[in-house]
């Protein structure tokens, strides 16, 4: 009998440096999905990378294949696996040569366009052999100068695409050299090429802002290696190994400082500057910075695990999770083109045939139409806009994980909260001891520690705390956790209990009720009562100004989901202004209180631990997880984490969806309303070619720059 093993798909990550057109990116991404055994193509034209999963077999072929698609579709553009470590010399050197090329391509171009305006344009050539060259020099001018769009549209127009702009400006410049207009010709590619190196820089430099505001991985490790130091990729270090961090390096990877103190600057993940102090003993993550003195770090995670990769595969993932503007956008920019198309037909055909108007002169404004018809500032601008989002919040210690949430960010009515940890501190403390017996204070908090010692509760670790000293009993101890009531126990032949009213009641003990809000744990010895300690939460400080904020940003409904007291829960309602609360909920009956609410909202946030309330965040329509530091369940579970534990962070969130949403809006209708406006002066005779061509590569540019505004964003 013959075993089969089965393969599994793997995924490869592929960079497609030059890629610059973002009409090409999406004709790039359906070619590749086409492709035999290809389970999953994701092509982010915001970070110029292609995901691919596939077999095994079938990977290792398809990087060839890629480039020959990518050949076809944008020449120039350099198809290289993202895991090969870089012979990037030659690919920079090679990509550097090949626009330096179309650069002097395009300067000896101009040279001739220039003769060529001169021997037919000035009296002194007129007439005189000089002037016949006129034609030729005009030809080679656009030959030079428009090779790229020429040879990608007859590739193009090979593969049975023929609606893209390389198609339309050789239709609309070959179009006016049959109208005999050939200045214009040559003047309209000499233009459309310049705009388009310059939008490939702009792009560029949009795409480098982005990535500088992720700049938080560090570029090597000093591991220590039989008493030396060897400078070492992060990727190769191994749990356990122990590295040294200098004064003014990142820290590259999770680890636990074993020697030295210092003080740590968090702001590339946390987006506040406030240094952190740390020690022996204390946690640190990839992405700090060292401020002061020598540590020594020893290893607890592998790079592939560590805080720094996680949060930099969110970002670059996140714009592949398209928000419904972006996927609005692509889709119309399919239609849009055709349309644009077969109108300009129309403009050149109709007139001629229906008045006897002169064809030479709607066939020139049917030319401006082709021009026009370009989609580039809407599939360029867009995309661009919502990474830079993304990283602008990222660089605000603000997780999203997609541009779809954020611009779900926008349209929130109703945020509900979980509250211990998210509203309050989660920092529970002894505030009150009420003794009814004969016993010190001390000795009621000594007592109840030493019953709570065994508990992991918050509540138990924090009466331990309380206590200056305690007898540590073993763990065989006659000792019994009682579900949903408290801890019964027997030490040195007492019965001691101590929990809530239940625990009591249920023991006959006559205890006196505590009327103070927070949570009492109520203490008895031999059926005696002695005491009850009451313990709480405090309230985060900015809290109540968060919630101030979030009303005035138009969130209509702000609640409260807990499984605390009624008591407690309350009084944190009124203090803050909640619209409404839900107190003394188990994990269940949370989702079915989620379940309600959500029937009642146009679009609903919760706001969690992400360890605790992972249902919750997972059926809500928008998952906040706060105080994600370190913490792997709460980057799984939510769809925005933020890196600290400040209900501030959302009012920042909500700014930034707002700010990006209207600079993809100002982009949307600046593109639509300046091509709209030039097609409708063409048709009266009262636009060139030249406003055209503005209003396909100078409106691309103009949107590029616009979105650029985001990264320079201060105050949010």
């Amino acid at each position: 009998m013959q075993n089969t093993v089965e393969e599994k798909n793997n995924e490869k990550e592929f960079e497609l440096e030059g890629l610059n057109c973002s009409n090409c990116a999406m004709k790039i991404e359906d070619q590749v999905k086409k492709l035999d055994g290809m389970d999953k193509v994701e092509l982010n034209f915001a970070t110029s990378t292609l995901k691919v999963a596939a077999e095994e077999a079938r990977l290792e072929k398809s990087q060839d294949e890629l480039q020959k698609i990518s050949d076809r579709i944008e020449p120039g553009v350099k198809v290289r696996d993202k895991s090969e470590t870089q012979a990037e010399v030659g690919v920079e050197g090679s990509s550097l040569k090949s626009y330096l090329w179309q650069k002097k391509n395009i300067f000896i171009g101009t040279l001739f366009f220039i003769f060529a305006l001169s021997f037919s344009h000035l009296n002194i050539f007129k007439g005189s052999i000089l002037s016949s060259l006129a034609l030729p020099a005009y030809i080679t001018a656009y030959f030079l100068i428009g090779y790229p769009v020429l040879k990608a549209a007859v590739l193009n127009i090979g593969q049975g695409q023929i609606f893209d702009e390389n198609f339309l400006m050789v239709i609309a410049t070959i179009g006016a050299f049959g109208i005999q207009e050939y200045p214009e010709a040559v003047a309209v590619m000499l233009f459309y090429m310049v705009g388009e190196l310059f939008q490939e820089r702009a792009v560029n430099n949009s795409r480098r802002s982005i990535k500088d505001l992720m700049d938080i991985k560090a570029e090597f490790a000093n591991l220590i290696k039989d008493e030396e130091i060897l400078e070492v990729k992060p990727e190769n270090l191994n749990i356990g190994d122990l590295i040294a961090v200098k004064a003014g390096e990142k820290i590259p990877i999770d680890g636990e400082v074993v020697s030295g103190e210092t003080a740590l600057e968090t702001s590339a993940l946390t987006g506040e500057s406030i240094p952190k102090d740390v020690r022996e003993g204390d946690q640190v993550l990839s992405g700090m910075i060292n401020l002061n003195k020598l540590i020594t770090v020893r290893v607890t995670k592998e790079y592939k695990d560590s805080t720094v990769k996680k949060i930099l595969e969110l970002v670059e993932n996140a714009s592949s999770k398209k928000a419904p503007t972006e996927q609005f956008i692509s889709k119309f920019a399919r239609y849009y083109t055709p349309f644009v198309v077969f109108t300009a037909l129309l403009v050149a055909v109709l007139p001629p045939l229906l008045t006897g108007a002169s064809f030479n002169q709607w066939f020139y404004r049917s030319l401006i139409f082709l021009v026009v018809s370009c989609p580039c500032a809407l599939v360029v601008s867009i995309p661009l806009g919502f990474f830079g989002g993304i990283g602008l919040a990222s660089k605000n210690g603000i997780l999203v994980k997609g541009g779809n949430y954020l611009e779900a960010l926008n349209e929130l009515d109703t945020i509900v909260f979980d509250k211990t940890g998210t509203i309050t501190e989660g920092d529970f403390k002894v505030t009150e001891v009420n003794i009814e017996s004969g016993h010190s204070r001390q000795e009621i908090l000594k007592l109840a520690a030493e019953v709570e010692q065994f508990s992991n509760h918050p509540i138990a670790q924090s009466i331990a705390a309380a206590a200056d000293d305690y007898q540590k009993h073993s763990a065989d101890s006659d000792y019994q956790e009682v579900s949903g009531a408290g801890i019964e126990a027997v030490l040195d032949n007492n019965r001691i209990l101590a929990g809530n009213e239940r625990l009591m009641q249920k023991n006959n003990i006559n205890f006196k009720k505590v009327k103070s809000t927070g949570t009492a744990v109520y203490l008895a010895k031999n059926g005696e009562f002695l005491a009850s300690i009451v313990i709480s939460d405090q309230i985060k400080t900015d809290a109540k100004s968060a919630f101030a904020e979030l009303r005035t940003l138009g969130i209509s409904n702000l609640t409260m989901l807990t499984g605390d007291n009624k008591a407690t829960a309350a009084e944190v309602a009124s203090k803050l202004g909640l619209d409404n609360f839900y107190a003394e909920l188990l994990p269940d009956q949370k989702v079915a209180k989620i379940e309600e609410l959500l029937k009642k909202s146009k679009k609903l946030a919760f706001v969690g631990d992400g360890i605790n309330d992972a249902p919750v965040l997972a059926r809500s329509d928008l998952g906040i997880a706060m105080g994600g530091l370190g913490s792997d369940a709460a980057i799984e579970a939510a769809d925005v984490v933020l890196m600290t534990d400040e209900p501030s962070k959302i009012v920042t969130a909500l700014n930034i969806a707002a700010k990006t949403k209207q600079l993809v809006w100002q982009n949307i209708v600046m593109a639509l309303s300046i091509k709209a406006a030039v097609m409708i002066l063409s048709i009266f005779g009262l636009a060139s070619m030249w406003a055209a061509v503005f209003a396909d590569v100078g409106v691309a540019l103009m949107a590029v720059f616009n979105v650029m505004r985001i990264l320079k964003t201060k105050d949010i």
